[in-house]
């Protein structure tokens, strides 16, 4: 069952979509290999926290790292770093911990996209849970969350 925030906001948006199921997985590139999805197009949601407390997601794909240097520099602030899932569990009311989509926007979190996921004309992310993914354009992705897209991931 896919996050019901997420699927109202993709129902009310009229974007096309696919929803996969898969077996239970925990990590994006597990993700990617269960679905036979390259890693360059499964995008995963990476939280931080900044040294104000606030909180934004990072979108960047499997197979890539995300250099929190370039984004603290882009936030503006001091420290930037992993959130724990317990500080942001209550973000997501209707996502499993760690199977948040990339829609920061809809929970209230500024969302930043790595620009290499743009290169891809469709992306795969998870559904809010551990063993659904939703597929669709990256052009209604970048319509619908209006992310800050810059490079900020590299390989790891």
């Amino acid at each position: 069952m896919i996050s019901s925030k997420l699927r109202n906001y993709l129902e009310d948006s009229g974007v096309a979509y696919t929803r996969h199921s898969h077996a239970t997985v925990y990590t994006s590139q597990e993700t990617a290999q269960s679905t036979h999805i390259p890693g360059r197009e499964m995008v995963k949601s990476v939280i931080l926290k900044t040294d104000e407390g606030a909180l934004v997601l990072a979108a960047l794909s499997s197979n890539e790292t995300a250099d929190l240097d370039i984004l603290r520099k882009e936030i503006g602030c001091r420290v930037l770093r992993l959130a724990k899932e317990h500080e942001f569990s209550d973000a997501f009311p209707t996502c499993e911990v760690g199977g948040m989509p990339p829609f920061g926007n809809i929970f209230n979190l500024t969302t930043y996209c790595d620009e290499d996921i743009s290169k891809n004309r469709e992306i795969e992310f998870n559904a809010g849970t551990h063993t659904d993914t939703i597929r669709m354009s990256f052009q209604d992705f970048e319509r619908l969350v209006h992310p800050k897209v810059l490079h900020f991931a590299h390989l790891h």
